[in-house]
């Protein structure tokens, strides 16, 4: 316990000022939350008279589209005046089954209509099914649905055969609740507290990163240091609070900030270099029309660098736990064998990660590469292309971090467990307890030693005689007898 507090205070004097740099540089960056100069419409807003229900679909039909919507304009309630709003319009558009021209379905096509009972009670609804979602996905009884309610707008039932009930989403509540709970409890379950520590720290985290990054690149903050400060405030936060004030945590947050600097750096660089503009994304293309204070770019370098910042941690503090353990079962261990030993961790988890790393963002990008793929274009071409050259700097940009972190962490940790002063005393048979209070595997000739030596110490703590004695005891009885 002492050796570990001389580690503590060690690395306080170093992570104490880092600290309070970081904060103060939060304090500095913090958003105003103004929303000034700022021009995005809700897609979720109405006009009046026109609200956004849920029901649970009874029954799932295909007619042709003229023939259901015709059907609908004689339902009670419905306006017979002209003047649609925007917004039906649009959803109109889509749940009659017009194509991307903007052309009305012929005569002849078919539409899908899902007869839905409302959730705030009332007789079953005629909801037409956006073509999309039919010829995908598709709906089928006792589906939960939300859809837009156009039967009290003027002109919504008119005579151009406006549907009255459309299509948004699916309601998806119970399914993500059920497994996020099942998630906490397998977490709690297996971590125990540590893990609802974990889940908590992970809540501060997307804390900051709503109420603090976020917001200041919709300000037009400056995007690396924004993203650094922020980064930096979670790793302390989350990673204190999941693994404890301890030697082990802080040597891992050395490594972290580390990997996280040469991550900033690589992609500040990549983000200019290779001219990362965002041009190829639609949600890229809203942000630009939003406000003139947003940075695509920014944006872009900031999505680079959080990217990579759990497996970032994850390898960092297993880098330092290793180190610990290594040289607390060895303390006699020179430095240069305790780098070399827990290199070679190091190296099976790089060996994992890297690949962890390209295979999540390929996940995430799959209908990206489908489409791709489909253009039958050259390898270099398709790698390098708009579509995928922001894939694939991330996981390269992640990827050098990673890897240089884990060197790093783990020779600040055999630097702090050196500084600690831990020393084999030597006993009567080359075993003995050191400051910590144990026995450790460096300090016995043989593998036998080392158990008489362990279960001695037990034995003892217990206040019970070691088996060892009295195995030998029992022996002295056997030759008398």
């Amino acid at each position: 316990m002492a050796a570990r507090s001389k580690a503590n205070r060690i690395l306080a004097a170093v992570l104490i000022p880092l600290a309070l740099l970081t904060l103060a540089g939060m304090a500095a960056l913090w958003p105003s939350g103004s929303k000034e100069g700022i021009t995005l419409a809700n897609p979720y807003s109405t006009a009046p008279g026109v609200t956004f229900d849920t029901g649970t679909i009874q029954s799932v039909v295909a007619e042709n589209c003229m023939q259901g919507t015709s059907q609908q304009s004689s339902q009670p309630g419905a306006g017979q005046q002209s003047g649609q709003p925007e917004a039906g319009q649009q959803s109109s558009q889509q749940g009659t089954g017009q194509d991307s021209t903007g052309q009305p379905p012929r005569q002849g096509s078919d539409c899908t209509f899902a007869f839905t009972e409302p959730d705030k009670g009332g007789s079953p609804v005629k909801v037409v099914i956006n073509p999309d979602v039919a010829s995908s996905h598709g709906v089928k009884p006792g589906d939960q649905i939300r859809y837009l309610n156009l039967s009290k707008v003027q002109g919504a039932t008119g005579s151009q055969g406006s549907p009255a009930y459309v299509f948004v989403d699916f309601v998806r509540t119970l399914p993500i609740v059920l497994l996020a709970v099942l998630y906490a409890a397998v977490v709690i379950a297996v971590a125990r507290w540590r893990g609802l520590r974990a889940l908590v720290g992970l809540v501060g985290a997307y804390f900051v990163l709503a109420n603090f990054l976020l917001p200041g690149l919709v300000e037009g903050k400056p995007p690396l240091l924004l993203t650094l400060v922020g980064s930096t405030v979670i790793m302390i936060g989350v990673l204190y609070f999941a693994h404890g004030f301890s030697a082990r945590t802080s040597t891992a947050l050395l490594g972290t900030i580390f990997g996280l600097g040469i991550t900033a750096l690589l992609a500040a660089w990549a983000t200019d270099a290779a001219n990362l503009a965002g041009v190829g994304s639609h949600d890229a293309a809203t942000l630009v029309n939003t406000s003139a204070n947003i940075s695509i770019s920014g944006v872009i370098l900031c999505g680079l660098i959080i990217s990579g910042l759990g497996v970032l941690n994850d390898v960092t503090i297993t880098q330092s736990s290793a180190v610990w353990e290594l040289y607390e079962l060895a303390p006699g261990t020179s430095a240069r064998k305790l780098f070399t030993s827990a290199m070679r961790i190091g190296r099976d988890h790089i060996a994992s990660t890297v690949y962890t790393i390209a295979f999540a963002y390929a996940g995430a990008a799959l209908p990206i590469l489908i489409i791709v793929m489909l253009y039958d274009r050259p390898l270099m071409d398709t790698l390098t292309s708009s579509e995928l050259s922001e894939e694939v700097i991330r996981t390269l940009v992640g990827s050098i971090g990673l890897v240089l972190a884990i060197p790093v962490t783990t020779l600040i940790a055999v630097l702090v467990v050196k500084a600690t002063g831990i020393r084999a005393v030597e006993g009567h048979a080359g075993v003995g307890a050191h400051d910590d209070g144990h026995v450790h595997a460096g300090d016995v000739a043989d593998t036998g030693a080392l158990a008489a030596a362990v279960l001695g110490e037990r034995s003892r703590r217990a206040g019970v005689e070691p088996a060892a004695e009295t195995a030998t005891r029992r022996g002295r009885r056997a030759d008398r007898g």
